[in-house]
């Protein structure tokens, strides 16, 4: 390893001073704000890019095979993303509708998608390609208005320094107890240059905790951690895949494949908190690219999982694994254009929205700004809707997309909606305009 920056070290001198369970959270002024513009974004695209692209199986190929850490690391030799280009990923992004995106900086697999000072194993040292595609996409990023996130793995199946966990214990790495201090020194000083080198980062998304879940005594020092990310960057958001109930210090919580209070998945279980939530889904069925993975989801699929994910008040952080040479796959960006249609007509009824005052029914779900209620059709057979609004009273209905007025009926305990046809339309959006409080 080379030397290590000073200002990283004294930063975490100083996060170890700390108590090991501090419970004296306050999110700053910028925590607040960039919270809320989270809340408002809705809508993000998740990247999970690393080696594991080259071998086409998955991001978990290097466990799952029981692959040699010391010969995986032979693909860095390899890796050479000819078609990367961040201005074009970020403006197929950005025609999406997203409003952020979320990069794998370093996966399970232990390599750095960044130049960092604390590993060679990284994509400028290690592979013939020398740049530095963080860089470039933080800066294109910046340049179109999207957000930055960055995914930073706890878990590591390559270096020798990590204690193993529950997986990764076929990669050859020969000392089981690994040396966490070491370890915990490592991720603090790349998390450091994350957020030193690379500008706003909107927030830092980790993953991994759950690696040692059978050890119920392991101490990942997250108070520490998650106090130097807020000395950093105080408006950096922090969110952790735990699939648990958030802990002290989160300013996000994370359900993974499924809405909240939903858990077909079976990884979200866990009590939905009063923080701003997000729900992640690949788009086809695996996060890092299969070249057999073909199963891609429907543009209406997807546009409902989005619709669905906000009328839960939650945003929608929807995967796409880019290729080898640096390309995001052809059906991605068909999909990417076709939701960005989609949303360019109905965004308003998304962006910057709430769960609406009417809970998701099987016909589908309700997003609301202020008097403003957006009642999302997706899935009715009849040409009457019922509505309980038993607390607000409606002034008037009418079609979203044309501002057609519907007629409705008042009935004990709500309306009655009455459309002139069934819904066939991805999306049949009513507005109602609800009297004001104190009216």
């Amino acid at each position: 390893m080379k030397k290590h920056h000073l200002l990283a070290s004294l930063l975490l001198i100083s996060s170890l001073t700390l108590p090991a369970r501090s419970q004296n959270y306050t999110p700053s002024e910028e925590n607040i704000k960039s919270r809320q513009e989270f809340r408002d974004a809705r809508f993000g695209i998740f990247l999970h890019w690393g080696l594991y692209s080259m071998l086409a199986t998955g991001e978990w190929t290097m466990t799952n095979n029981d692959l040699n850490y010391k010969e995986y690391a032979k693909l860095a030799g390899g890796f050479y993303p000819s078609k990367f280009n961040a201005a074009e990923w970020v403006s197929a992004i950005k025609a999406s509708g997203a409003k952020y995106i979320c990069f794998t900086t370093r996966h399970h697999e232990g390599f750095s998608m960044f130049h960092s000072q604390y590993s060679e194993y990284n994509i400028v040292d290690a592979t013939p390609f020398k740049r530095d595609v963080l860089k470039e996409l933080a800066e294109e990023c910046q340049k179109q208005g999207i957000r930055l996130h960055l995914y930073y793995s706890h878990l590591d199946w390559y270096r020798e320094d990590y204690p193993w966990g529950r997986t990764g214990r076929g990669t050859g790495r020969s000392n089981e107890k690994g040396n966490w201090n070491n370890y915990y020194q490592f991720m603090n000083n790349q998390l450091t240059e994350l957020l030193t080198n690379y500008g706003p980062i909107g927030a830092i998304w980790f993953d991994g905790w759950w690696d040692q879940d059978q050890n119920p005594n392991f101490d990942w020092q997250l108070p520490e951690q998650y106090a130097l990310i807020h000395k950093l960057q105080p408006a950096c958001l922090i969110g952790n895949n735990h699939h648990s109930e958030p802990f002290e210090g989160e300013d996000i919580q994370i359900f993974e494949r499924d809405l909240p209070g939903e858990n077909k998945a079976g990884l979200s279980g866990q009590d939905i908190s009063k923080l701003p939530l997000e729900t992640c889904e690949t788009m086809n069925g695996m996060w890092g690219y299969k070249i057999t993975d073909q199963n891609y989801k429907s543009t209406k699929t997807l546009i409902h999982y989005l619709v669905k994910a906000a009328g839960k008040d939650a945003n929608l952080l929807m995967n796409i694994g880019p290729q080898p040479d640096g390309c995001l796959p052809e059906v991605a960006i068909k999909r990417l254009k076709e939701i960005g249609l989609w949303l360019k007509k109905n965004g308003e009824t998304i962006y910057g929205t709430r769960g609406g005052c009417i809970a998701p029914h099987d016909w589908g779900v309700t997003t609301q700004k202020d008097n403003r209620l957006f009642v999302h059709i997706l899935n009715l057979q009849d040409k009457a809707l019922f509505l309980p609004l038993e607390e607000s009273k409606v002034k008037r209905a009418f079609t979203f997309e044309d501002k057609k007025t519907l007629n409705f009926k008042r009935v004990p305990g709500g309306i009655t909606l009455l459309l002139d046809e069934i819904p066939t339309e991805t999306d049949k959006i009513i507005e109602l305009e609800l009297e004001r409080s104190g009216k």
